[in-house]
């Protein structure tokens, strides 16, 4: 399967030391199945660093047994309490290796912090994220599952 990472630099040997923790998954390494998603992102990170482009980079993703993935899939309702989690600092991304879902960009987590303030109850936080597009991440938390699943095949430039 192709898969793609939005940056403002050429990653030829993605690794998990360069993550950021309060995301959606935790600290990992993420790819996304859809370009486009991966393009904003790139854009986004070279906006961010002041860059003229970003750099959208493509591997193979070849699943192998042996790791631990947590797949969301359509279970938005362990989803949307899993990413809450994350983002308030819990290690519970740990427990993986891969975790794949939806993504919770800048709509989808207004509706999460709605959630997670109280504001709105469960049912009606997940009936206002199925409106919304679907975008899909895959987040990478062990260094062993990106060195035996990812490599990298190409990578395109992106003018901001």
């Amino acid at each position: 399967m192709i898969v793609y990472h939005g940056s403002d630099i050429v990653i030829t040997e993605p690794d998990v030391l360069h993550s950021v923790r309060r995301l959606d998954f935790g600290a990992g390494f993420y790819v996304t199945t859809v370009y486009a998603q991966a393009e904003r992102w790139a854009k986004r990170k070279a906006q961010l660093h002041e860059k003229k482009s970003g750099i959208v980079n493509m591997f193979e993703m070849t699943e192998t047994s042996g790791f631990k993935i947590k797949d969301f899939a359509s279970d938005l309702d362990s989803w949307i309490d899993f990413v809450c989690k994350c983002r308030e600092g819990s290690d519970i991304y740990k427990e993986f290796d891969v975790i794949k879902g939806k993504v919770a960009d800048d709509k989808v987590f207004r509706v999460v912090d709605m959630y997670k303030r109280g504001f709105w109850d469960k049912e009606r936080a997940i009936r206002e994220i199925r409106v919304y597009e679907t975008y899909n991440q895959i987040a990478f938390i062990s260094q062993k599952a990106i060195d035996a699943m990812l490599k990298q095949t190409a990578y395109y430039e992106v003018i901001v």
